[in-house]
Protein backbone atom coordinates (compact mmCIF):
# COMPACT_ATOMS: atom_id res chain seq x y z
CA UNK A 1 0.00 0.00 0.00
CA UNK A 2 2.85 2.37 0.80
CA UNK A 3 4.42 1.65 -2.58
CA UNK A 4 1.13 2.40 -4.33
CA UNK A 5 0.88 5.73 -2.51
CA UNK A 6 4.45 6.60 -3.49
CA UNK A 7 3.90 5.72 -7.13
CA UNK A 8 0.72 7.77 -7.30
CA UNK A 9 2.71 10.88 -6.37
CA UNK A 10 4.95 13.04 -8.52
CA UNK A 11 8.64 12.13 -8.35
CA UNK A 12 11.63 14.44 -8.12
CA UNK A 13 15.36 14.03 -8.67
CA UNK A 14 17.39 16.59 -6.72
CA UNK A 15 20.27 18.06 -8.78
CA UNK A 16 22.10 18.97 -5.56
CA UNK A 17 21.93 15.50 -4.00
CA UNK A 18 25.37 14.54 -5.31
CA UNK A 19 24.51 10.87 -5.86
CA UNK A 20 23.00 11.17 -9.33
CA UNK A 21 25.14 10.79 -12.44
CA UNK A 22 25.00 11.69 -16.12
CA UNK A 23 27.82 10.59 -18.41
CA UNK A 24 28.42 10.82 -22.15
CA UNK A 25 31.23 8.68 -23.57
CA UNK A 26 32.61 9.16 -27.08
CA UNK A 27 35.26 6.62 -28.10
CA UNK A 28 36.98 7.22 -31.45
CA UNK A 29 38.73 4.08 -32.82
CA UNK A 30 41.66 6.16 -34.12
CA UNK A 31 41.45 8.97 -31.60
CA UNK A 32 40.50 9.78 -28.05
CA UNK A 33 38.08 8.31 -25.56
CA UNK A 34 36.25 11.30 -24.08
CA UNK A 35 33.92 11.20 -21.08
CA UNK A 36 31.69 14.09 -20.05
CA UNK A 37 30.27 13.78 -16.52
CA UNK A 38 27.82 15.64 -14.27
CA UNK A 39 26.06 14.94 -10.96
CA UNK A 40 23.57 17.81 -11.36
CA UNK A 41 20.73 15.78 -12.87
CA UNK A 42 17.27 17.27 -12.28
CA UNK A 43 14.04 15.40 -13.03
CA UNK A 44 10.35 15.97 -12.45
CA UNK A 45 8.41 12.82 -13.24
CA UNK A 46 5.05 11.17 -12.80
CA UNK A 47 4.53 7.43 -12.77
CA UNK A 48 1.30 5.60 -13.55
CA UNK A 49 1.72 2.25 -11.82
CA UNK A 50 -1.42 0.82 -13.45
CA UNK A 51 -0.34 1.63 -17.01
CA UNK A 52 3.34 1.10 -16.23
CA UNK A 53 4.29 4.40 -17.85
CA UNK A 54 6.54 7.29 -16.76
CA UNK A 55 6.40 10.86 -18.07
CA UNK A 56 8.12 14.15 -17.31
CA UNK A 57 11.47 15.75 -18.02
CA UNK A 58 15.12 15.49 -17.00
CA UNK A 59 17.89 17.97 -17.63
CA UNK A 60 21.57 18.62 -16.99
CA UNK A 61 23.07 22.15 -17.04
CA UNK A 62 25.94 22.44 -19.52
CA UNK A 63 28.09 24.28 -16.96
CA UNK A 64 27.87 21.31 -14.59
CA UNK A 65 29.46 18.93 -17.12
CA UNK A 66 33.19 18.22 -16.78
CA UNK A 67 35.05 16.63 -19.70
CA UNK A 68 37.85 14.22 -18.74
CA UNK A 69 38.24 16.30 -15.58
CA UNK A 70 40.13 18.88 -17.66
CA UNK A 71 39.11 22.58 -17.67
CA UNK A 72 40.38 23.14 -21.25
CA UNK A 73 38.42 20.23 -22.71
CA UNK A 74 35.39 21.32 -20.70
CA UNK A 75 35.59 24.84 -22.12
CA UNK A 76 35.93 23.48 -25.66
CA UNK A 77 32.88 21.25 -25.14
CA UNK A 78 30.87 24.25 -23.96
CA UNK A 79 31.84 26.13 -27.12
CA UNK A 80 30.87 23.17 -29.31
CA UNK A 81 27.54 22.73 -27.53
CA UNK A 82 26.54 26.41 -27.68
CA UNK A 83 28.19 27.00 -31.09
CA UNK A 84 29.41 30.17 -29.30
CA UNK A 85 25.98 31.68 -29.95
CA UNK A 86 24.71 31.65 -26.37
CA UNK A 87 26.07 31.64 -22.83
CA UNK A 88 26.94 28.17 -21.43
CA UNK A 89 24.94 28.93 -18.28
CA UNK A 90 21.81 29.22 -20.43
CA UNK A 91 22.29 25.79 -22.01
CA UNK A 92 20.95 22.40 -20.92
CA UNK A 93 20.87 18.88 -22.22
CA UNK A 94 17.24 17.92 -21.79
CA UNK A 95 15.04 14.86 -22.29
CA UNK A 96 11.23 15.03 -22.39
CA UNK A 97 9.71 11.72 -21.38
CA UNK A 98 6.22 10.67 -22.44
CA UNK A 99 4.87 7.18 -21.79
CA UNK A 100 8.17 5.47 -21.05
CA UNK A 101 7.25 1.81 -20.51
CA UNK A 102 8.04 0.06 -17.21
CA UNK A 103 7.72 -3.75 -17.05
CA UNK A 104 6.57 -5.09 -14.68
CA UNK A 105 4.67 -1.94 -13.60
CA UNK A 106 4.75 -2.71 -9.86
CA UNK A 107 8.18 -1.51 -8.75
CA UNK A 108 9.93 -3.64 -6.14
CA UNK A 109 13.38 -4.74 -5.03
CA UNK A 110 13.57 -6.69 -8.29
CA UNK A 111 14.45 -4.33 -11.18
CA UNK A 112 11.74 -3.60 -13.77
CA UNK A 113 12.81 -3.00 -17.35
CA UNK A 114 12.27 0.47 -18.83
CA UNK A 115 12.21 1.23 -22.54
CA UNK A 116 10.97 3.80 -25.02
CA UNK A 117 11.84 6.57 -27.43
CA UNK A 118 12.70 9.95 -25.95
CA UNK A 119 13.25 13.34 -27.64
CA UNK A 120 16.41 15.16 -26.52
CA UNK A 121 17.52 18.75 -26.99
CA UNK A 122 20.95 20.34 -26.61
CA UNK A 123 20.83 24.07 -25.90
CA UNK A 124 17.24 23.93 -27.15
CA UNK A 125 18.19 22.23 -30.44
CA UNK A 126 16.40 18.94 -31.26
CA UNK A 127 17.83 16.24 -33.52
CA UNK A 128 18.22 17.60 -37.05
CA UNK A 129 16.25 14.66 -38.49
CA UNK A 130 13.43 15.04 -35.95
CA UNK A 131 13.89 11.51 -34.58
CA UNK A 132 13.96 10.37 -30.95
CA UNK A 133 16.61 8.44 -29.02
CA UNK A 134 16.06 4.83 -27.95
CA UNK A 135 16.36 4.58 -24.18
CA UNK A 136 16.60 1.37 -22.15
CA UNK A 137 17.44 0.42 -18.57
CA UNK A 138 15.81 -0.55 -15.30
CA UNK A 139 14.05 0.88 -12.25
CA UNK A 140 13.67 -0.54 -8.75
CA UNK A 141 12.24 0.41 -5.38
CA UNK A 142 14.76 0.84 -2.57
CA UNK A 143 13.99 0.04 1.10
CA UNK A 144 13.81 3.76 1.97
CA UNK A 145 11.11 4.40 -0.65
CA UNK A 146 13.34 6.01 -3.25
CA UNK A 147 13.32 4.73 -6.82
CA UNK A 148 16.65 4.01 -8.46
CA UNK A 149 16.71 4.37 -12.24
CA UNK A 150 19.57 3.37 -14.51
CA UNK A 151 19.17 4.20 -18.18
CA UNK A 152 21.26 4.19 -21.34
CA UNK A 153 21.10 5.68 -24.82
CA UNK A 154 23.36 4.01 -27.39
CA UNK A 155 24.51 5.62 -30.64
CA UNK A 156 23.84 9.18 -29.48
CA UNK A 157 25.08 11.27 -32.42
CA UNK A 158 26.28 14.71 -31.34
CA UNK A 159 26.47 15.88 -34.96
CA UNK A 160 22.69 15.55 -35.29
CA UNK A 161 22.41 18.14 -32.50
CA UNK A 162 24.98 20.42 -34.16
CA UNK A 163 27.50 19.85 -31.36
CA UNK A 164 31.01 20.09 -32.77
CA UNK A 165 33.76 22.24 -34.25
CA UNK A 166 32.21 22.61 -37.71
CA UNK A 167 29.25 24.47 -36.19
CA UNK A 168 31.38 26.71 -33.98
CA UNK A 169 32.98 30.01 -34.92
CA UNK A 170 36.76 29.91 -34.69
CA UNK A 171 36.96 26.11 -35.04
CA UNK A 172 36.23 25.71 -38.76
CA UNK A 173 39.91 25.56 -39.76
CA UNK A 174 40.45 22.61 -37.42
CA UNK A 175 37.54 20.42 -38.53
CA UNK A 176 39.61 18.10 -40.75
CA UNK A 177 42.30 17.79 -38.10
CA UNK A 178 39.77 16.85 -35.39
CA UNK A 179 37.55 14.54 -37.49
CA UNK A 180 39.35 11.25 -36.67
CA UNK A 181 40.11 12.29 -33.08
CA UNK A 182 36.65 12.94 -31.64
CA UNK A 183 33.86 10.41 -32.29
CA UNK A 184 30.47 11.63 -33.49
CA UNK A 185 28.58 8.73 -31.89
CA UNK A 186 28.64 7.98 -28.19
CA UNK A 187 26.75 6.47 -25.27
CA UNK A 188 24.72 8.32 -22.64
CA UNK A 189 24.38 6.74 -19.20
CA UNK A 190 22.18 8.05 -16.40
CA UNK A 191 21.88 6.83 -12.82
CA UNK A 192 19.35 8.70 -10.67
CA UNK A 193 17.48 8.38 -7.39
CA UNK A 194 13.91 9.70 -7.45
CA UNK A 195 11.70 10.29 -4.43
CA UNK A 196 8.16 11.59 -3.97
CA UNK A 197 7.99 15.31 -4.65
CA UNK A 198 7.08 17.32 -1.57
CA UNK A 199 3.85 19.28 -1.67
CA UNK A 200 2.57 22.04 0.61
CA UNK A 201 -0.09 19.71 1.87
CA UNK A 202 2.51 17.05 2.66
CA UNK A 203 4.44 19.53 4.73
CA UNK A 204 1.57 20.18 7.12
CA UNK A 205 1.42 18.22 10.39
Amino acid sequence: MVIQLLLAAALHVDPDAGNNKFSATFDAPLGERIEAVSSAVSCNLTYDDKAGAASGNCSVPLTSIMVDNEPTKTEHFQQWATNKKSEPKECRIEAKIDGLKVDPPALSATPSKISGEVPFTVCGRPRSDGKKEKLSGNAMMLPDGRIRVRAKVDKFNRDKYRVGPKYTEGWLSRVQQLAPVVAEEGTLDVSIFAKPAETKAAGKP
